[in-house]
């Protein structure tokens, strides 16, 4: 039998996640989009994980670049998360609408200025995974520029911070 949907839903949402916004570059066009399906995966070689929704802008445009940057979220960060979140963004002229970001050395990927961990990734796997592709990125450069932030977190449907009691 089936698992039900809205139960499946419910119970995976009990997990906690950090919450990142993924980027990539095409020629000259940039593309991000939030995700919390980002995970460590190898320390040799150094390996990440991120899922990326196929039904999103993003999913084309990121396995034709091959690379991508991962801008982990501090808990002062919750409106980057929901203004990457929105597909609208696109129909804009910088689909970064003015957010403050660097652009990695090691793939020209913009990296989202104040985040508390940056990673520049380099595609090495695709896996399919049913409404979602699973991108393993071998890690070419990395920073931590604010090792005392908060993570902001995404638990039960909703976004939280370290030290807030669940609702």
């Amino acid at each position: 039998m089936p698992v039900d949907l809205d139960a499946y839903r419910r119970a995976v949402s009990r997990f906690a996640t950090g919450v990142t916004v993924v980027t990539t570059v095409t020629g000259d066009r940039h593309f991000a989009l939030t995700a919390n399906s980002f995970t460590s995966v190898s320390l040799e070689p150094v390996l990440v994980l991120v899922g990326i929704q196929k039904s999103s802008r993003f999913h084309a445009e990121v396995l034709a670049a091959g690379v991508w940057g991962i801008s982990v979220l501090g808990a002062d960060m919750r409106a980057a998360s929901t203004f990457f979140a929105s597909q609208d963004r696109y129909d804009a002229d910088d689909p970064f609408d003015g957010w403050p970001c660097e652009k990695g050395a090691e793939t020209n990927v913009r990296l989202l200025s104040g985040a508390i961990a940056t990673f520049e990734c380099r595609t090495v796997l695709a896996y399919e995974g049913g409404d979602h592709t699973l991108l393993l990125g071998e890690v070419l450069a990395l920073d931590s520029t604010r090792p005392e932030a908060e993570p902001l977190l995404y638990y039960s449907g909703r976004y939280h911070a370290l030290g807030e009691p669940p609702e």
